[in-house]
């Protein structure tokens, strides 16, 4: 079994990541006082990150989403925008993180006056910031920004462009999220087809709390590059007594493809897509060689890291050094980055870096 600290200096990559699902607890509290925030259910920052990991953990989406009402809450001012950005990449790179895709809803943070346009400008200034903290503290991350809309609502095709608007400057793809049910993917066919027209790229949250119907139309009718879950494509994969695997049509395609899945395992514990770590399928899909990825989903309300999803995994599966590396080169060859970029990072810090480990463990063996 690997040890934390390996796990931890392990170089790793994240693709999905809410920046309003994984603020400081104390960042909170500091920011509902500056900006006079009154409804948080407790100003002990501490009693604060026990109350919303309780909230989450209800194995229902829909409730799950309901804690997010206070991280929105402070996140109304572009100097706190800034703030959670900027400390979001600083965590991740203590981490152990080099690559991390941070996505947020701009319409979530227009209650006080921001246009979504300001919104988008003081993320991407905060992820500036963080990046140069965390190279300052020898933690060096690419950290980019996900712009997503949210799906009960219609303001996709305006979210879409401000997503497209924004590319150059360290936006690298659009999404949608929240409630599955009865909110369909193809409801914003028209801002993924604008999307898709302007050689952009898409991820959309499917097959979490809903379906396979959820899988088919967010990749053949909406042209979605990953799947942000995608957790229920084993609802198409049967196992027999005899241990033969049959895949289905769409679960052949999804791994014929090669189309990323943005597993988020505890997260998928707690809003009930699964009933356990060890009851998950990635075990399942990783075996099958599905280009599967490792998640946190919300680091605040599953109260994860992305290291502790990997030690969660390696020792309920037994993953070792090397399936890391490959989970890792899959969530980058997955990466919405340019490819020279991938490519840079797999061969110039990720596999060094396991190349380091291993020989670690071989001298210490030896």
């Amino acid at each position: 079994m690997l040890t934390p600290a390996t796990i931890r200096e392990a170089p790793k990559a994240l693709l999905h990541d809410h920046l309003d699902g994984g603020l400081r607890p104390a960042t909170i509290v500091d920011l509902a006082r500056e900006h006079r925030y009154r409804d948080l259910p407790t100003e002990d920052a501490d009693d604060l990150a026990a109350w919303i990991r309780r909230g989450a953990d209800r194995k229902s989406l829909e409730l799950y989403l309901d804690t997010f009402r206070h991280t929105v809450g402070v996140m109304q001012h572009r100097d706190a925008i800034e703030r959670v950005a900027a400390e979001a990449v600083e965590d991740l790179g203590a981490d152990g993180v080099v690559y991390a895709e941070i996505r947020f809803a701009p319409e979530l943070s227009v209650e006080q006056g921001l246009t979504p346009d300001e919104v988008v400008e003081a993320m991407l200034e905060g992820l500036r910031v963080g990046m140069d903290r965390a190279a300052a503290a020898g933690h060096p991350i690419v950290a980019r920004a996900l712009v997503t809309a949210m799906r009960q609502a219609a303001r996709s095709m305006e979210i879409a462009e401000l997503a497209v608007r924004w590319r150059d400057a360290g936006v690298v793809g659009f999404d949608i999220a929240g409630p599955e049910s009865g909110y369909r993917p193809t409801r914003h066919l028209d801002a993924f087809e604008f999307v898709r027209r302007e050689n952009f790229h898409v991820t959309i949250h499917a097959g979490e709390s809903f379906g396979l119907p959820s899988i088919w139309e967010a990749i053949q009718l909406c042209g979605a590059e990953r799947l942000g879950h995608g957790v229920r494509i084993v609802d198409d994969i049967t196992v027999r007594e005899d241990g033969h695997v049959a895949l289905g049509r769409l679960s052949s395609f999804v791994r014929d493809r090669r189309v990323p899945l943005e597993l988020c395992p505890t997260s998928n514990v707690h809003t009930g897509a699964t009933a356990s770590i060890a009851d998950h399928p990635i075990d399942l899909l990783r075996r099958l060689r599905f280009r599967v990825t490792v998640n946190t989903d919300n680091r605040l309300m599953s109260g994860v890291t992305l290291s502790s999803e990997f030690e969660a995994l390696d020792a309920t599966f037994g993953l070792g050094l090397g399936e890391m590396e490959w989970l890792t080169i899959n969530a980058l060859k997955s990466a919405f980055v340019p490819f020279d970029e991938r490519i840079r990072l797999i061969a110039e810090v990720v596999k060094p870096g396991y190349a380091r480990l291993r020989a670690r463990e071989a001298a210490v063996v030896s």
